[in-house]
């Protein structure tokens, strides 16, 4: 059964896969704006230190689990403790995997949208994006085109395979990622209020860091690598015996960190140099804000705007496409091992499965706007189920089991590859795991319980 599974082929591979699922457009729309509210450059410390006391550790449990088992989500905890009700776990992030994509896909499919109207010149003299948006999103029909459009991009790399889909296109779209968001960060410096929105992200402002603040970095560190539900799991079980655990888990948390402060580099100069206009957070910076910024900043040289506003979008889409192979191939891989179907037919039972939830998320924002559980539409019920439960409880049985359930000398092994890694660095690492980590995911649960 093992030789027959997918591998990764290369450390690079596994690298950029893994950073490809934790880069996703949280990064570039959420956390420059709790940078600016959070006190800047403090709030980036504060948040740097969760990435490496909280979201790195729960990081490890997934690849720990993923590797000792060779499995897929829900197999993986069915192999290391059979019969036991850690299973929950895996099926939480199947689940979660589902659910994340249906809603995923709809905004990736307005990110595809405004990719193509920006390519075609189309948002170039516009100035209601506020309209423009909302007539978009409450069409029945339109933005379900793109929908079922962003779902077969992500069906094709998955079904595909490990190497030659997941891993192949991981190593072209994220250096590709990459490299758009140092042309923009050049562009956006070039403007005149630069040093006004880099004063804004960077200037370390003390006060504006309360207790709130404090939790509001760990939530963005735990969210912004997508840890909790299982697409690592899955992802690590590719992994070969060679590929050093600890390294990766590093290098994903740096590139994922990366992306998400260059973004700022990119949002808060362009924002700045327009006068009257505020960061918002969501949908309304990238598909309102920005696109109003992109014709005023550059209106004295209109190519260099049409540039600018097509790369940010490619970017965005990117992020979007890294991402949702991850969510797809959790599902995927499960429904493949479970009842042994080809991975190409598994892929198109969730591709169909996450279109019937994709479109009950769009609907929701126009004809179907009525319809409501607790509330809240199909997008904002799938979202806050994910958000608030799924991936925090995720999150904390995954850590409970590595730290209290798998035996510790199976633990240390996997972090220090058989003994070829420093024990010292293995052992803080499993404090962490065993204490820190799952205090905090259960922070992260019940302040997002209280605050909603």
């Amino acid at each position: 059964m093992i030789s027959k599974r997918g591998r990764f082929a290369s450390q690079l591979g596994v690298i950029l896969a893994s950073a490809g699922s934790a880069v996703g457009l949280g990064n570039i729309w959420r956390f420059p704006t709790e940078v600016g509210k959070g006190g800047g450059a403090a709030f980036i410390l504060v948040y740097l230190g969760f990435i490496l006391m909280m979201a790195m550790p729960v990081m490890l449990c997934e690849f720990i689990i993923g590797r000792s088992a060779r499995a897929n989500a829900i197999g993986a905890f069915q192999k290391l403790a059979p019969g036991k009700p850690w299973v929950a776990a895996g099926i939480m992030g199947v689940l979660g995997g589902f659910l994340v994509l249906s809603f995923y896909s709809v905004v990736a499919g307005w990110t595809l949208y405004y990719t193509l109207a920006s390519a075609f010149g189309r948002l170039q003299g516009k100035s209601d994006f506020s309209q423009t948006f909302n007539t978009f999103v409450t069409n029945p029909w339109h933005p379900l085109i793109y929908v079922v459009a962003f779902l077969l991009l992500t069906h094709i790399v998955v079904a595909r395979g490990i190497e030659r889909g997941i891993e192949h296109y991981s190593k072209l779209m994220m250096p590709l990622l990459l490299v758009i968001i140092v042309v923009l960060v050049g562009f956006s410096l070039t403007l005149p209020g630069a040093a006004d929105g880099i004063r804004f992200l960077l200037d370390p402002d003390l006060d504006k860091v309360t207790a709130d603040v404090v939790l509001c970095a760990m939530g963005q560190a735990f969210f912004s690598l997508s840890v909790g539900m299982g697409c690592l799991i899955t992802y690590s079980s590719y992994f070969s015996q060679e590929t050093r655990l600890v390294r990766s888990a590093l290098n994903v948390c740096v590139i994922d960190t990366l992306v998400a402060v260059l973004s700022g580099f990119i949002i808060f100069p362009a924002v700045f140099s327009v006068e009257g206009l505020s960061v918002d957070a969501g949908p309304g910076l990238v598909f309102i804000t920005l696109p109003n910024v992109f014709n005023t900043a550059f209106s004295h040289i209109p190519m260099v705007g049409y540039a600018f506003s097509l790369l940010f979008y490619v970017l965005l889409l990117l992020a979007a496409l890294t991402s949702s192979i991850s969510m797809h191939e959790i599902c995927t891989a499960f429904i493949h091992e479970k009842y042994g179907l080809d991975r190409r037919v598994a892929a198109w039972i969730v591709t169909l499965a996450c279109l019937l939830g994709g479109a009950a998320c769009s609907l929701s924002f126009g004809v179907w706007r009525g319809i409501t559980v607790g509330g809240m539409g199909f997008f904002d019920l799938f979202d806050y189920l994910t958000a608030k439960f799924i991936m925090p409880l995720g999150g904390i049985l995954i850590t409970l089991f590595v730290g209290w359930q798998m035996q510790r000398s199976q633990v240390m092994d996997e972090l220090t590859n058989g003994g070829t890694c420093s024990r010292v660095l293995a052992r803080l690492l499993y404090f962490l795991i065993r204490w820190l980590a799952p205090i905090g995911v259960c922070t992260i649960f019940i302040n997002g319980l209280i605050g909603h």
